[in-house]
C-alpha cells in the first residue's frame, strides 16, 4: 500500500490549492477516502471524507471552502482548497478506511498559508 500527496505550497490568505493523493496497493474503490491535516505541535484531525458513493463530509472550519472528491478509474483522491486561512497551515495527508486511517501513512504534503 502506498499513499503519495501532491500539491501542497505557499500560499497568500484568501488563495487556493488542490491537494492529490495517488494511492495504490488496494482497492481504491472499495474504501472512503479521507484527508487530515496536521498543524505544528497539534494532532493529526479529520478533514473530509468521501465514501465510495461519493457522498461528502468535512470538519465545520472548511465547510464552504475545501471539496473533496475522488477520480476511481486513476485511484486519485483530490482536495480543493479555496479562500485558503493562515489556520489552514499544516501537512496534509491522505489515507482511506476507518476514522483514524487504516493505512501507512505517506509522507504528506506541507501548505503554508501566509502573506
Amino acid at each position: 500500500v502506498q499513499l503519495v500527496e501532491s500539491g501542497g505550497g505557499l500560499v497568500q490568505p484568501g488563495g487556493s490549492l488542490r491537494l492529490s493523493c495517488a494511492a495504490s496497493g488496494f482497492i481504491f474503490s472499495a474504501y472512503t477516502m479521507r484527508w487530515f491535516r496536521q498543524a505544528p505541535e497539534k494532532q493529526r484531525d479529520l478533514v473530509s471524507s468521501i465514501t465510495t458513493a461519493t457522498s461528502t463530509s468535512y470538519t465545520d472550519s472548511v465547510k464552504g471552502r475545501f471539496t473533496i472528491s475522488r477520480d476511481n478509474a486513476k485511484n486519485m483522491l483530490y482536495l480543493q482548497m479555496n479562500s485558503l486561512k493562515p489556520e489552514d497551515t499544516a501537512v496534509y495527508y491522505c489515507n482511506g478506511g476507518s476514522m483514524s486511517g487504516t493505512f501507512p501513512w505517506g509522507q504528506g504534503t506541507q501548505v503554508t498559508v501566509s502573506s
